[in-house]
């Protein structure tokens, strides 16, 4: 690291150039790749991803679009047949090439007391995000101009009734940006905060140039230019914050001039370094999985971490050395990292060593325990129609008729025999209904939809849905729908986790003890990072699945279930940036202890002196994540929220107290490692 400091200090003005033109060029693409962002979802190869195909390309609508459906009556006075027969040719008109079944040719859509009938409308999707942005205000004009009682629901409609719009990723960017400067100012009191903000600037920039190049040979998830805006604005500052506050201290310290910035690097540089390669690490298993838009968002993750910690590490000792003195104005702060809070803070823990441990984690534990009613799968539409409106009141209606909350995922059957498929499905227990238009035909095959009585977000509902697609599937028909799709992902992702964990915890416990010099504190890491992704998600099953606090956070209900890619996103992303701290924290531990202190004193000042700095990157990070929940998207949403907690939990609990309390108990054991040299002796006691 003193040599790159070296080569960078005396070519700095190159290194400048280089990191600018590469900062145009991504200005330049980040528009066009934007642009060229993928919205599929699917999972080529898998059942239920062929039979969506099929019945998308030769049917026109469905597959994996969950039907609109239009509710006819008040439950005032029966619906007949030739109301719906005055509807259709509406629905039809306002939806060319729409499929639609009706409760006047088919029963299984009106209720018993003949007081609702249902109109189930596929339309033609459209591209990008929102699918149905023009099928939905058309058939809300068919409700208006209809003399029968008329409500349009559904997945789609229930979602933009609890939704709203959302501003877009550079206004998002921007809110970060602001948030993390704010910080920046409290941490540093002059005009060096901005240095971070530029080192992130040109970081995030030179991502989304990689990521143009990226959309020219494979699709790459729209979902990818939140995350690599706001979570690369966090982690470039984090690094820039680390190495800057280094640099400070160390001309505190009496450094001068380039040899100040030959120290930082040596010290905070070389943490960057093996932080950011944890990150990416972590990162890299999403790319092994068999879901093309994960892959995409584990190759465009990759970047941020390994972007970052290049300027970091070349672009920012360039600027110090430039005008890192002469930003230092007006000097309103100690050169010191030294926070005597965290020096309280890490003396109690040391003195109270076992009960901080033992406490800390109950309390992990405590935060965890929700996981274990875990639940993967689309939001539930009763969790949905909790927002209100006319939507929530027409799905509310249908469920009350007995119709089936299924009705707004059905599996969806491609046979050449519907009769003999439809049969099978009937004789599932939990099947509310099935229909099969004469109209849903093309080269001899037809669509048979049929839904549960429970949805298919619950677990009644989940089981009653596989059920009917192995009872299905053994007549020789194609099942398809959501809730195949969302089966086939859960297979074909969760089936392969242990060995994927498996490989990322064995590189990370490499790069650990290469970066500490010792066994047992990257085994205590790994251990801690497993305590706190549970919390994390933990949490957010609180939050999201029981909807504790959603309508408050976020102004949504509860979404009833976790969103089946969330969790595996999360652990990519939360395993290496909850690593983060602990490099950080541990690193210097290591530090005061090879210079000569005792474990306990050691412990102490590594957490006071990490202490503000670890703070304010935890809250610059969180402040990226709470913009990255401002996106509309309710995945997006979920996934922001499992972030921003796993970063307050690891920051506060984790490695304020859990961490410096392993070490304080362990001792000496800390330091031991077959692969490096013993270490010293240190006074009796310790």
């Amino acid at each position: 690291m003193r040599a790159l400091a070296r080569f960078v200090v005396r070519y700095r003005w190159w290194v400048t150039a280089a990191w600018v033109l590469l900062a145009a060029a991504g200005a330049f693409a980040a528009p066009r790749a934007t642009s060229a962002l993928s919205y599929d979802f699917g999972l080529p190869g898998r059942p239920g991803y062929r039979a969506n195909q099929e019945i998308l390309h030769g049917f026109g609508s469905g597959g994996d679009d969950a039907p609109v459906l239009l509710v006819a009556g008040n439950g005032t006075r029966p619906v007949r047949p030739a109301d719906a027969a005055a509807i259709v040719p509406a629905v039809r008109a306002a939806m060319p090439g729409a499929r639609v079944a009706s409760f006047g040719t088919d029963t299984a859509l009106r209720s018993r007391d003949g007081r609702t009938g249902v109109i189930l409308v596929y339309p033609r999707p459209g591209h990008g995000q929102d699918p149905y942005a023009a099928a939905l205000p058309a058939l809300q004009r068919v409700t208006r101009s209809s003399r029968v009682p008329l409500a349009v629901t559904g997945q789609d409609a229930l979602m933009r009734g609890g939704g709203g719009g959302g501003a877009g990723v550079l206004a998002e960017t921007v809110f970060g940006g602001v948030a993390a400067l704010v910080i920046l100012l409290l941490v540093f009191g002059s005009a060096l905060a901005v240095m971070p903000l530029v080192v992130a600037a040109v970081s995030i920039l030179t991502t989304f140039l990689i990521m143009w190049g990226l959309t020219r040979v494979t699709d790459v998830s729209f979902i990818v230019q939140y995350l690599l805006a706001l979570i690369g604005l966090g982690v470039a500052i984090d690094y820039a914050l680390l190495e800057v506050t280094r640099w400070r201290e160390e001309r505190g310290r009496g450094a001068v001039g380039t040899a100040a910035v030959e120290n930082a690097l040596a010290t905070a540089g070389r943490s960057v370094l093996f932080s950011g390669l944890t990150v990416a690490v972590s990162l890299a298993s999403l790319t092994v999985l068999p879901v093309p838009f994960l892959r995409s968002v584990g190759y465009t993750g990759l970047l941020i971490p390994l972007i970052s910690v290049t300027a970091a590490i070349t672009l920012l000792p360039a600027l110090l050395v430039t005008a890192g003195e002469r930003l230092e104005w007006p000097r309103r702060r100690s050169l010191s990292p030294v926070s005597r809070l965290w020096t309280a803070v890490g003396g109690a823990v040391v003195r109270h060593r076992w009960t901080a441990a033992v406490g800390s984690a109950l309390v992990l534990l405590a935060l965890a325990s929700p996981l274990l009613g875990l639940r993967l799968g689309q939001p539930s539409a009763a969790s949905l129609a909790t927002s209100g409106g006319p939507a929530a009141t027409a799905l509310h209606r249908v469920r009350d008729a007995g119709l089936g909350a299924g009705m707004t995922h059905p599996v969806e059957i491609v046979t050449a025999d519907p009769s003999r498929a439809e049969a099978a499905a009937r004789a599932v227990p939990g099947v509310a209904g099935a229909v099969a238009p004469a109209s849903w035909s093309r080269g001899g095959r037809r669509v048979v939809d049929v839904w549960t009585t429970d949805d298919t977000a619950t677990a009644a509902g989940s089981t009653a849905a596989r059920r009917v697609r192995t009872a299905v599937r053994a007549t020789g028909a194609r099942v398809g729908g959501i809730p195949a799709q969302d089966a086939d992902f859960i297979t074909a992702v969760y089936g392969n986790v242990p060995w994927i964990v498996a490989v990322i915890v064995v590189v990370t416990f490499a790069l650990l003890l290469a970066a500490l010099r010792s066994v047992w504190l990257p085994v205590k890491a790994l251990v801690l990072n497993v305590l706190s992704l549970g919390a994390a998600y933990g949490v957010t099953v609180l939050i999201w699945q029981h909807g504790v606090g959603t309508e408050a956070l976020f102004g949504l209900p509860a979404s009833g279930a976790v969103t089946v890619w969330i969790p595996i996103a999360v652990f990519a992303f939360l395993f290496g940036l909850s690593m983060d701290y602990e490099v950080f924290l541990l690193s210097r531990i290591r530090e005061e202890y090879d210079a000569g202190a005792t474990t306990d004193d050691a412990t102490v000042a590594g957490v006071a002196r990490t202490g503000r700095l670890v703070t304010s990157a935890a809250l610059i990070l969180f402040f990226a994540f709470v913009a990255l929940s401002r996106v509309p998207a309710t995945d997006v949403k979920i996934l922001a929220t499992a972030l921003a907690l796993g970063i307050l939990i690891d920051a506060t609990v984790v490695r304020g107290v859990l961490a410096p309390a392993l070490v304080a108990l362990l001792g000496r054991a800390n330091w031991w490692s077959p692969f490096h040299r013993r270490a010293p002796a240190r006074t009796p006691g310790e």
